[in-house]
């Protein structure tokens, strides 16, 4: 009896701790709590750059499109969450539906944005995080989840409320 009972406990902890790691390695995926699937893009300098190289700090990912009012109206915004904040914002133009893959950069030196712009020119990240309407942003910890995801247009006070929930 026992043995018996001992066998059943040893069972139920090994169990718990192979739940406690399939949660702590994360299920990759795009609802909250999902390990954000990475990525790689251009820069508008033409740099390489995956979701990945930031794990470890938060991350707040926009997609967005120069002929997108809403986006438009957001990037002031981005821009100050930028510059307060200790968080990288990465701003994921989906150049595949620009008329022209230049308007970007034309779009960001026109107004000074200072946070990374990335060119998702085939659509790769897009089709990855199901993108639709624009702007969709995520939020995602320093553990590379995801804690929010807004369809449309954040504003200042948004995303700071969303970044205090993840520290």
């Amino acid at each position: 009896m026992k043995k018996r009972i001992f066998t059943v406990l040893f069972g139920l902890i090994l169990s718990i701790f192979a739940l406690e790691q399939a949660s702590a390695e994360g299920k990759v995926g795009l609802e909250i709590g999902n390990q954000a699937p990475d990525f790689e893009l251009e820069t508008l300098d033409g740099e390489k750059v995956k979701l990945s190289d930031f794990r470890g700090k938060p991350v707040m990912l926009n997609f967005w499109a120069t002929w997108c009012p809403p986006c438009r109206e957001e990037m002031p915004d981005m821009q100050k969450f930028h510059e307060n904040n200790d968080v990288v914002v990465l701003a994921i133009n989906v150049t595949h539906t620009e008329i022209n893959e230049k308007n970007a950069a034309k779009f960001v030196d026109e107004f000074g944005f200072t946070f990374d712009v990335l060119l998702d020119v085939n659509g790769e990240a897009s089709d990855i995080y199901r993108i639709r309407p624009i702007p969709t942003t995520y939020m995602i910890t320093s553990k590379g989840e995801i804690s929010h995801k807004a369809l449309g247009a954040l504003t200042y006070e948004a995303m700071v409320e969303e970044l205090e929930k993840m520290e």
